[in-house]
């Protein structure tokens, strides 16, 4: 789960999975972060239940207004309150299907005085072979992770951040040629930094990315990208990227984590968003 706050009137989330200890605070955290701004949107990167756990409980409390998301027809045998909810609004006039290329006030076009979100669609090219194949997937109920969005939000003259859903390996081989990379300053590792989403060492020619943040999966299904700056979120725990001109501070509220000797330290203090724990200064990337 993530959500950016913007430079502009803008605020995002992406992905749900709200559970125990956390689901309270992180939905007062978040409720109080969107109502600094005047549009807030939900996008979805595909409805695994890892992806969406929870998303009941967010929307009632903040009421999703807008649900970004791919235009399917997944099914699942056992259906949970998640999945439903998420069908609710995937078939609701409160949603918004993306692909490829796909233009909208304010997630990446200006007007009526507001700035947009700096967010561009990448996929899915919903005439492409190999995705109407991992939409009747979803279909039959089958499987999920390839019918996954690929998401960029862009900082003018700044940082730029990724995310690539549950996509798997050989089906970002597929597609490569058709579409736009370029490259991005932090990629959140598809499938939560598994070897079954390995980014093609192609992708990594383009993407060139300063920071991969591997997910939470055990360590013998994780691929660690040698020769890259990385962060694990099994150790960082959450993380916070706040973005300063050419700089990206980095946080995590795990208070062991320490400083990354690939990183400067420019001495910042340790942050509070309203919550009980704290993100701790682990150091600064010069983009």
């Amino acid at each position: 789960m993530f959500y950016i706050t913007h430079g502009s009137d803008n605020f995002t989330i992406i992905d749900c999975q709200l559970f125990g200890d956390h689901k309270e605070w992180l939905a007062d955290e978040i409720k109080e972060e969107s109502g600094k701004k005047g549009i807030s949107r939900f996008i979805s990167t595909h409805p695994d239940e890892d992806h969406i756990e929870g998303l009941e409980y967010l929307d009632d409390r903040i009421s999703i207004a807008n649900f970004y998301v791919v235009k399917n027809k997944a099914t699942k045998p056992d259906e949970s309150v998640s999945f439903k909810h998420y069908c609710n609004l995937r078939d609701s006039d409160k949603s918004y299907y993306v692909e490829k290329g796909c233009k909208r006030k304010w997630m990446n076009q200006d007007g009526d005085g507001r700035g947009s979100s700096g967010i561009s669609m990448l996929w899915p090219n919903v005439s492409n072979q190999y995705f109407k194949v991992a939409l009747q997937e979803a279909a039959d109920g089958k499987k999920f992770n390839n019918i996954s969005l690929v998401a960029r939000y862009s900082i003018q003259d700044s940082a730029s951040f990724m995310w690539i859903g549950d996509l798997e390996t050989q089906f970002m081989e597929d597609i490569y040629d058709d579409i736009n990379l370029s490259p991005t300053t932090v990629v959140f590792a598809p499938h939560h930094g598994r070897k079954s989403g390995k980014l093609p060492d192609k992708w990594l020619d383009r993407l060139k990315p300063k920071i991969i943040v591997i997910g939470e999966a055990e360590s013998r299904h994780l691929y660690y990208y040698s020769g890259y700056n990385k962060i694990t979120q099994t150790k960082a725990w959450d993380i916070t990227f706040e973005t300063d001109d050419n700089k990206i501070h980095c946080y995590a509220s795990n208070p062991s984590y320490g400083p990354r000797d690939w990183l400067n330290n420019e001495g910042k203090p340790d942050k509070a968003f309203g919550r009980e724990n704290r993100d701790y200064y682990v150091g600064t990337l010069n983009i």
